[in-house]
């Protein structure tokens, strides 16, 4: 199969799908998938259509289980630095801080690299037979694309070093319980709980979405002080757009808004 082929992506409904196609090796990401999955996630970003976007994997059995161990096992550290770090960071990186809502359909196993991408979307939808997981340590490896300081930030410090050093798998109850997911559901219940989830988000205003992610994100990464001055600047430019005031008058109106996206 064609790297063009490795990720498959669909628009409706303002609601963009991503799936990572790779069933014969459980969906492992390897330099080719992620590239693939880099230029199909940036098409999305830029398409003015794009509301949310969903990521999935291919098939019943797995979301994403992993890295391409053979693949891996090939490089050197620099080798390593320079072909994939950089570039899986950079993929992770960009689905983190896209400016549009972007959700997790869990279908399946989820391992490392997997995992990696579920903490780096917004909101995740489980399949109550997927497992997560960082097993890396039992490779002699741990989890580098983003995992050490995404779990971290994500789980109470005990529960991610306990993951991270022991590389127990973790199950769909275990993970809504720990807070890593918003929703358990059963496997034929995933794609329809995604697309309700996804439709309440795109009947809002794209523009104030933009706005609101952009104060979490980066937001995050300040200092409280910063933070709150970032989020006032922010709130003052809701307030300059035509969406905020249709989002006030028609509540005042008794009618639905009718967001434009301005």
């Amino acid at each position: 199969m064609s790297s063009d082929n490795n990720i498959l992506m669909e628009v409706a409904d303002h609601q963009a799908w991503i799936t990572i196609n790779r069933p014969e090796t459980l969906n492992a990401l390897d330099k080719p998938t992620l590239e693939a999955l880099e230029t199909k996630f940036i098409s999305a970003e830029t398409d003015d259509d794009v509301y949310v976007i969903v990521i999935t994997g291919a098939g019943e059995r797995a979301f994403v289980a992993g890295g391409d161990i053979a693949d891996l096992d090939s490089r050197q550290g620099l080798q390593h630095y320079q072909e994939f770090a950089e570039l899986i960071h950079r993929v992770f990186r960009r689905i983190e801080l896209c400016d549009k809502p972007t959700i997790a359909a869990v279908n399946g196993w989820a391992l490392g690299g997997g995992t990696e991408i579920i903490l780096a979307t917004d909101i995740r939808v489980v399949s109550e037979k997927a497992r997560l997981g960082v097993p890396e340590i039992t490779l002699g490896l741990f989890p580098g694309a983003g995992g050490t300081q995404r779990l971290i930030r994500q789980l109470p410090l005990c529960r991610a070093k306990e993951m991270m050093f022991t590389g127990d798998q973790i199950t769909a109850s275990e993970a809504l319980e720990y807070g890593l997911v918003n929703h358990v559901c059963e496997p034929h219940d995933l794609i329809t709980l995604v697309k309700s989830i996804a439709a309440k988000i795109t009947s809002k205003s794209p523009l104030i979405l933009k706005l609101l992610k952009r104060s979490v994100g980066h937001g995050a990464d300040m200092p409280m002080s910063a933070a709150l001055q970032y989020e006032q600047a922010m709130i003052g430019l809701v307030l300059d757009s035509t969406d905020a005031h249709e989002g006030c008058q028609a509540f005042l109106e008794k009618r639905p808004p009718n967001f434009t996206g301005t």
